[in-house]
């Protein structure tokens, strides 16, 4: 093995790094070994990455076991539950970027010869995943896992509730002591929130796309069985170290694509193809907007998972975990199963002995899958001519047309549900949440579950060029590109404007003529940024369009800037 740790550890001129290493218990033989690189999202503000630390030292077991050395450090996270609904939530996915960039860093620094990565909440996967790709050393993905359901009445509830109840509260439809008894109840202990949200979609989406080994990710969080997992994946990364298995040796074209039917088949959320498209980018593969909706036309939804779904993530794991999903679309013919893996087996050889509990009935036979497609719709139209996103998981209606309720900001919409001033039939229009104009492009998830709440899921529409939750469900488009903080059509939209949305022509216009919607967007009078300094202010005058994942480039330097301060 060419060891690139040996420039930091071995030679004569190298005895103050090891003076260094020796004085926190590191000897000269630990020094000789490959240095695999522990990249930790530990936190102790969330339950979602809480369990990270212990690990930690379960996958040093492994690494010491297999005769590597482990070295870990830590990187950020925030909760996208906590913050939501708060200009907190902007931070959200700006700590994509930083994640990315902080484990590059201390990688680059220390020059480790391998990588396993933990990570859990919703930015630590695909913020985890930009930094390997960046690198390119032999990495392994450890998903955290999920949160257990809470109960009540009788019942599994989840974090989707509580939001949900807030709504129904609102609405007067639920009493203060049932919220109450609602938000106690629904997370009874550390682990990400539990439907097919964002981090659980993600953690599909490892084992799919070849980063994390098969059959490890849906293990929940306190079960007593991750720990081993952790330790297994000590010894893949010293196998994928001494075979030399990179990850863009894994993250090619097919395994994206994988990916990709893996969302569309479990119902996941909108925000993958965000961080897919940020991986692309990242691995050098083409890949476009547009190719999310050729591949989730042709996958059936198979999984029966909330938001949308009857069964919690933790149902998965009970039916025999995301490789029953895998095995699933492999028999159907709708995997690139030659792809390569972190074990270095292909995707196949690990599909060999999967173990589906009898009789379960979270994951669909292929001759009767809930809808013939997937869960992604991806539209365009004069008012999202880059692209926007809905996931139809849930939704009965094919269309809309209704009048625009304009709001600046996530805030003010949120106001407006909750004191009854959107009727049925109302297209609710939040914008300058995007990524630039946010910055940060929020999740709307406090709006929607209101939405939901109030009665209002099956007549009400929301467009916004923020995002949205994994636990959003209803009528719901999001990502609208180009965002209106760069002058894209949403920012010329009026207060009682006609819009239509149409799913099953993939089209999402604003029903003005097109010379009028010129017109409006010559005149616009765009905001100041909202911040001047600091690391917002840095993204914002980076970021670039949802529709390229919303990443942070030099190349983006340049584009899209409409006014002096971007």
């Amino acid at each position: 093995m060419e060891l690139q740790s040996y420039k930091i550890t071995q030679g004569k001129d190298r005895a103050p790094a090891r003076s260094y290493l020796k004085s926190i218990g590191y000897t000269d033989e630990d020094l000789k070994k490959p240095i695999i690189g522990i990249a930790n999202t530990w936190i102790g503000t969330m339950p979602c990455n809480y369990n990270l630390r212990e690990f930690a030292v379960d996958v040093a077991r492994g690494i010491r076991q297999a005769g590597g050395t482990p070295m870990e450090f830590n990187t950020i996270a925030i909760s996208d539950g906590i913050t939501m609904g708060t200009q907190g939530m902007k931070t959200s996915l700006v700590s994509r970027e930083i994640i990315a960039d902080s484990i590059e860093l201390v990688a680059r620094g220390h020059m480790f010869d391998g990588i396993v990565a933990l990570v859990a909440c919703d930015k630590t996967i695909p913020g985890a995943v930009m930094a390997l790709l960046r690198l390119n050393v032999p990495s392994v993905v450890l998903y955290g896992g999920t949160i257990l359901p809470g109960k009540y009445k009788g019942k599994d509830i989840t974090i989707q509730d509580v939001f949900e109840a807030v709504g129904a509260n609102a609405a007067g439809r639920l009493s203060d002591d049932e919220l109450l008894a609602i938000e106690n109840a629904a997370c009874p202990g550390p682990g990400a929130c539990g439907g097919q949200y964002t981090a659980n979609t993600m953690a599909t989406v490892m084992e799919f796309i070849g980063l994390s080994p098969m059959g490890l990710n849906s293990i929940p969080q306190v079960d007593a069985r991750k720990h081993d997992a952790a330790r297994k994946c000590g010894e893949i990364v010293m196998n994928a170290v001494r075979q030399n298995i990179r990850p863009r040796d894994i993250v090619t074209r097919d395994a994206i694509d994988n990916a990709i039917a893996s969302v569309a088949a479990s119902g996941g959320s909108t925000n993958a193809v965000l961080h897919l498209l940020a991986f692309a980018r990242e691995a050098g593969v083409p890949l476009e907007i547009e190719d999310f909706q050729e591949l989730s036309s042709r996958t059936p939804l198979l999984a029966d998972l909330l938001p949308a779904g009857r069964y919690t993530a933790a149902d998965v794991d009970k039916a025999g975990g995301i490789p029953v999903i895998a095995k699933r679309l492999f028999d159907g013919g709708y995997l690139k199963a030659d792809a390569l893996t972190v074990t270095g087996k292909a995707l196949r050889q690990q599909l060999q002995s999967v173990t589906e509990t009898p009789g379960q009935m979270v994951i669909r036979p292929l001759d009767n899958p809930i809808k013939k497609s997937g869960g992604l719709v991806i539209l365009k139209g004069s008012l999202a001519p880059e692209g926007a996103v809905i996931k139809v998981t849930g939704i009965n209606r094919m269309s809309q047309t209704g009048p625009a309720r304009v709001f600046e900001n996530e805030e003010s919409a949120m106001q407006a549900v909750l004191t009854g001033r959107i009727r049925a039939g109302d297209i609710v229009v939040i914008r300058y949440e995007g990524p630039r104009g946010g910055p940060g492009m929020r999740e709307m998830l406090g709006v929607t579950s209101a939405i939901v709440g109030e009665g209002l899921s099956e007549t009400v529409a929301l467009i916004t060029d923020g995002r949205f939750s994994g636990a959003t469900r209803g009528f719901m488009v999001g990502h609208i590109a180009p965002e209106a903080a760069v002058g894209g059509p949403i920012a010329a939209i009026r207060e009682g404007d006609s819009i239509t949305i149409d799913i099953q022509s993939r089209e999402i216009n604003l029903n003005i003529s097109s010379q009028e919607l010129s017109n409006r967007l010559k005149d616009l009078k765009l905001p100041e940024p909202q911040y001047r300094s600091g690391v917002m202010a840095k993204y914002a005058a980076l970021v670039g369009s949802a529709s390229d994942g919303a990443i942070t480039s030099q190349l983006h330097l340049g584009q899209n800037m409409t006014r002096p301060g971007w």
